[in-house]
């Protein structure tokens, strides 16, 4: 499960590390600032994704054992209206 996710946002981190060497080789900086300014981006881009994926997992999880929950109330007859 969480392999998958790991290697998008890591070849997504990547596709923009490149993008940025690209970017900055345009306006003609060092390759040293090319390549320190491009890392710098894709940690900064790596970590702010892997953060709102466990969000979103966390919140999907959430969601769903909280619904597991209601249906097994509801199975159950443990409802107020019963």
């Amino acid at each position: 499960k969480g392999e998958g996710m790991n290697k998008i946002i890591l070849q997504a981190g990547l596709l923009v590390f490149f993008f940025s060497v690209i970017y900055f080789t345009q306006k003609g900086l060092a390759i040293e600032s090319i390549l320190l300014n491009s890392f710098v981006i894709f940690v900064m881009l790596t970590v702010l994704l892997s953060v709102i994926v466990i969000g979103l997992i966390k919140s999907i999880n959430k969601n769903s054992f909280e619904k597991i929950n209601r249906y097994t109330n509801d199975l159950a007859g443990s409802n107020k209206n019963e």
